[in-house]
């Protein structure tokens, strides 16, 4: 649980602000700061994002910016251009003009009377990643990050591609969200009564980004724009990596640990997609804000918090829990390890066989949601269903228990029946009574098995060694429990899969899996419980509609399809203190027949309807990806309409057609 704290307020001042850059454009920006900061002046801390600060993620702002002001900080939230209500156009993810910007914007804060000229960024997702990717810039100004929920490789642990291939789950669902988000019109009361034309301007200069994601499916320049680890070495700032057991990004942390010549520091907590002290599943949080404020103490103010005398990971190493897709309360503990240290190994033969996986299509309905945000049905469920579906090799685990922490690498020699497929890799927990927890996994498109930036094909029917290196995990494997690798060479709708119905043979003798275990230096370490400041207050509007299953999946027997709807529960419809009721409502559907290479489909539909006193505004998006054997086709169409004075029009109304070819994917 986490307390909520009722601050006084009576010290802190609001400011919505405007901030110039040199062409002219302005970006929103609110800054709480305490009043006497004008003269007394105070570091300034910053989050830089497209959410829209004075609606969308206005709730989750007041949980912290007021709290950091209480602490003797400004905190200071800013909309990127073309998003909210700051003017400009939105071009793409992480794009130059939105990191020229943010350098910019730090150092605007820095140059304020009411700022000491030390900046620190902090940020989850979105603003975790630019909060990286303005540090690889180096403003003089920007002396230490937060970075929460984000990635350091933008190709390869994104929401575009895993492990080489297409993430088909949120390929077309993220897509779909960004055309949605973006779409989203400024608000007149900020912008005034030209707002309807400020909003089709951005509605006709926006374009899709799903055609713009496919049309890169190897590592190229593309993507090393804005992947910090393409440079290292150009961050100078204090790092403080943080992220969850259940977030798909917590590879960086440990990544970030091994290659930054910075001060650095990692925690990694059982959680999802969120910050770890907003009460959301999986829990136990931790207190977030205080120990963010000892980084911030540490790296703006000079004082001495003991923060580099803190182990370089602290970690939660999950104890077995019954496999479910809501796990409220993860057991486990906590412990602190120096990194990289001298953690020992397990290392094992998968076998003496040679075994052939051949998958159902269908393989990979079980796999839960890319991004838990801590909804009902967002986890994996029990894997018995999966594993069936796989080629499994049962591990036992001995007499002591099996600490699992770091990337578990899994070394196959395979051969294949055509040029081109997948191998996946799922590492589960037996537990005695039969059921299996899905702990990692790790996918690979075999045509990038020398790496991400290139496309080589197979030659049928020739053995070839390949490394799966498995998503991060901390768990611990008991007496008593088997440890199942389970292969299979579909995963839908994680994987879109091949144009091929290949057949993968495995020789068990010359493949093997290799645990990294928890360090004998690693210590017990405690946190202080959850906190952060009472939000705002949102209510739902009468007539809202009725919530919806998170995830249903269907399977058409005759026609052998297997169909996944699932509603991702972003927010649903609210009304937020200053009258504007938002609506929202979205469904994701992913359909697929078995053993039918053209048959895979992704789909996303949003409905939004913004309304206040006088205006309104609504916008319904549809993205679908579809392919052929040599070409992805993406449809993406958006209709948005305003209401002024009870009269409506329509602002934009228009059809994409894409077709990319399938260079790699």
């Amino acid at each position: 649980m986490t307390e909520l704290v009722d601050l006084d307020l009576s010290g802190i001042e609001v400011r919505d602000l405007w901030i110039p850059m040199a062409d002219g454009v302005r970006l929103r920006a609110r800054a709480w700061l305490p009043s006497t900061a004008d003269r007394e002046p105070v570091p300034v801390l910053l989050e830089y994002l497209p959410y829209r600060l004075d609606d969308w993620t206005s709730v989750r702002d007041s949980e912290r910016h007021p709290y950091y002001a209480t602490h003797g900080y400004a905190s200071v939230r800013v909309d990127i251009r073309g998003s909210g209500n700051s003017d400009g156009l939105f071009e793409d993810e992480y794009s130059e003009i939105e990191l020229d910007d943010g350098v910019a914007v730090v150092e605007w804060l820095a140059a304020q009377p009411w700022s000491t000229g030390a900046v620190g960024m902090f940020g989850i997702s979105w603003g975790g990643f630019n909060s990286l990717q303005i540090a690889e810039r180096a403003p003089e100004a920007l002396k230490a990050i937060v970075t929460v929920c984000s990635t350091d490789d933008r190709y390869d642990n994104d929401v575009h591609y895993m492990g080489g291939a297409v993430l088909a789950v949120d390929m077309a669902g993220w897509a779909g969200t960004m055309l949605a988000f973006a779409s989203r019109p400024p608000r007149p009361e900020v912008v005034g009564a030209d707002w309807v034309d400020r909003w089709r301007e951005r509605l006709e200069h926006q374009r899709p980004l799903g055609p713009v994601w496919l049309a890169h499916q190897e590592r190229d320049d593309y993507w090393r724009r804005g992947s910090v680890n393409e440079n290292y070495p150009g961050i100078r700032a204090a790092v403080l990596a943080v992220g969850g057991w259940a977030d798909p990004y917590r590879d960086a942390i440990l990544r970030l640990l091994d290659n930054l010549d910075s001060p650095v520091k990692g925690i990694i907590g059982p959680w999802s997609h969120q910050y770890p002290d907003r009460g959301l599943a999986p829990g136990p949080g931790i207190d977030f804000l205080g120990e963010t404020l000892r980084w911030w103490d540490r790296w703006l103010k000079g004082v001495d918090t003991g923060v580099q005398d803190d182990p370089d990971l602290r970690a939660w190493v999950n104890d077995p829990v019954a496999p479910a897709p809501f796990v409220e309360e993860q057991p486990g503990r906590w412990v602190g390890v120096p990194w990289p240290g001298q953690a020992p190994t397990h290392q094992t033969s998968l076998g003496a066989e040679r075994v052939l996986v051949r998958s159902p299509w269908t393989t990979g309905q079980d796999a839960g949601r890319y991004f838990p945000f801590g909804n009902a049905a967002d986890l994996p469920p029990d894997q018995r269903a999966e594993d069936g579906r796989s080629v499994c090799v049962d591990l036992p685990v001995g007499e002591v228990p099996l600490d699992l922490l770091g990337r578990a690498v899994v070394r196959l020699r395979l051969n294949s029946t055509h040029d081109k497929g997948h191998v996946i890799v799922r590492l589960c927990d037996v537990a005695p009574d039969g059921s299996s927890t899905l702990v990692t996994r790790g996918v690979l498109n075999l045509l990038k098995r020398d790496g991400m930036d290139t496309a080589v094909p197979l030659v049928p029917g020739e053995d070839f060694d390949v490394e799966v290196r498995l998503v991060a995990a901390g768990y611990r494997f008991p007496p008593g429990h088997r440890i199942r690798v389970a292969l299979s060479n579909h995963y839908w709708p994680w994987v879109w899969p091949h144009a091929v119905e290949d057949t993968l043979e495995v020789d068990l003798a010359a493949s093997s899996l290799t645990l990294p275990l928890l360090a004998p230096a690693a210590a017990p370490v405690e946190f202080a419980p959850a906190v952060h400041a009472r939000p705002i207050t949102i209510t739902v509007p009468s007539g809202a509609e009725d919530p919806v299953p998170p995830r249903v999946v269907r399977h058409d027997v005759a026609r052998g399809e297997t169909t996944l709807e699932v509603d991702p529960g972003y927010g649903g419809t609210r009304r937020y203190p200053d009258g504007l009721e938002f609506l929202e409502s979205t469904r994701e559907v992913c359909s697929v027949r078995e053993g039918d290479p053209i048959s895979p489909r992704t789909e996303s539909r949003w409905r939004l309807r913004l309304a206040n006193d006088g205006w309104a505004a609504s916008v319904e998006t549809r993205s679908v990806i579809t392919c052929d054997a040599d070409t992805f086709i993406v449809e993406n169409s958006v209709r948005a309409t305003a209401e002024r004075d009870g009269v409506e029009e329509t602002v934009f109304d228009r059809t994409f057609s894409d077709r990319v070819p399938r260079t790699s994917a």
